[in-house]
């Protein structure tokens, strides 16, 4: 069907041409009938005089169940009648494939169906057009992530995925068998990028998959995600990593508003490219606004998902959808995270978009001693970390970094009710299939 969008095809008032896509809908109204055939780009009108087409051919189209496949031949006709301002008189069809019925869920059917009847038929689900916008938009997303971080001079990087330590350790791992040796599936890319620091290859990034074992049945939940991870050297303090990620971002969310219109025009949704910096809020003051707002919580505690929506509105307020929150309790965050001397805060950061983690990130300990007694603070053994320390111990710049969750991003920039609506064929707690 997309020969019809070709502007040279759309300049003819008569001529001929072969679209091909599924049946949406056939009205029947007596002397005349219509098939809407949908594909990737739109839908077109195939119009039946039933005087002026083969009965075999009139007989073989109105019958045709919703959702089958076929491909039509015929001559394109200029028409005010349709939204594509032309429809095609058929003179010749082929099926492909003669849908069954009745559909799993209906695609232009304007009934409510649940989420998991949704992703048990994700294939049906997403023959909607908004739906599949929302996957159009997260596509041009990462094309411009790649764009962004290569006029950064950053280069793409592609780690394990099976590795014999966890970033992070924890329950949250998940074990595999790797030929009788224990390994587990990454967490994320964050060993693997700060030894790269090491190399000379000064500014990495990756967008890939990443595992957590958390028995967390919620809306903003998934066991399989999307990061998007960056990690250079040389910079000074946390905050050149938060003007790093500003740009990127608003590089992102730049292009997404021209290059997604249509799709964003679908959805009914509008892109705020905000002012940078983005604003920068500390762990102690978000405390103390949740605190004020009722929620018990003491010095060193977890925001929450309640916190983060308190703080969320409290920005909201003021027009504002992304921040950071900086200066987290060292005890909060992982082992290779900078600890401020003398203090208990570290050099890190939260980036929340209305109200909602979606990016955490800081400056990393460069320094081998510092970084071992680190790990033992925390509980962690150095001999299972013994390749990646050893990158440490001959030669590590200061260096810093993020990792970014695709999927949340999208769901927020969207404002998606659930984070499984961003993702193709999500995995969570309860969904290994399909």
């Amino acid at each position: 069907m997309a020969i019809l969008r070709d502007s040279s095809t759309i300049a003819v008032a008569d001529g001929t041409a072969t679209v091909h896509g599924w049946v949406q809908d056939t009205r029947n109204l007596g002397g005349i009938s219509f098939v809407t055939l949908r594909d990737r780009y739109g839908t077109i009108q195939i119009t039946l005089p039933k005087k002026k087409i083969e009965p075999a051919l009139f007989e073989q189209l109105t019958k045709l169940p919703r959702e089958s496949v076929v491909a039509v031949t015929g001559e394109v006709k200029e028409s005010k009648q349709t939204s594509l301002g032309l429809e095609l008189i058929p003179t010749f069809c082929q099926v492909f494939s003669t849908a069954a019925s009745p559909l799993p869920i209906g695609v232009i059917d304007k009934v409510n169906v649940e989420m998991d009847t949704r992703l048990n038929s994700r294939f049906m689900d997403l023959r909607k057009p908004e739906i599949r916008a929302i996957f159009e938009l997260r596509d041009i997303a990462v094309a411009l992530i790649s764009e962004a971080m290569r006029s950064e001079h950053f280069i793409n990087v592609a780690t394990p995925k099976i590795a014999a330590t966890g970033a992070e350790g924890g329950a949250t791992l998940f074990k595999v068998d790797y030929f009788g040796k224990p390994a587990f599936l990454a967490q994320s890319p964050q060993l693997y990028k700060q030894m790269l620091m090491s190399t000379g290859l000064d500014r990495v990034y990756e967008i890939g998959p990443a595992f957590r074992a958390e028995h967390s049945n919620t809306v903003r939940h998934v066991t399989e995600f999307t990061s998007f991870d960056g990690e250079f050297c040389w910079i000074d303090r946390e905050e050149d990593v938060m003007t790093m990620i500003g740009k990127v971002i608003n590089y992102v969310l730049a292009g997404l508003k021209e290059r997604g219109a249509k799709q964003l025009a679908l959805l009914g949704k509008d892109i705020r490219v905000p002012e940078l910096p983005y604003p920068v809020l500390t762990y102690s003051e978000c405390l103390k606004m949740v605190q004020d707002a009722g929620l018990p919580l003491k010095e060193g505690d977890d925001l929450g998902t309640d916190g983060e929506k308190i703080v969320g509105e409290i920005m909201g307020k003021k027009g504002i959808e992304l921040y950071f929150i900086a200066e987290y309790p060292e005890e909060a965050k992982p082992f290779y995270i900078m600890v401020k001397d003398g203090t208990p805060y570290s050099y890190s950061f939260d980036l929340d978009f209305k109200g909602q983690e979606i990016s955490s990130g800081g400056q990393r300990e460069h320094r081998y001693d510092v970084l071992v007694a680190r790990m033992h603070k925390k509980g962690l053994d150095p001999a299972d970390f013994e390749d990646y320390l050893a990158a440490f111990k001959y030669g590590m710049p200061p260096h810093g970094g993020w990792g970014i969750g695709i999927d949340r991003f999208i769901e927020k920039l969207l404002d998606l009710p659930n984070v499984r609506e961003a993702i193709l064929f999500p995995r969570d707690l309860n969904r290994l299939r399909p």
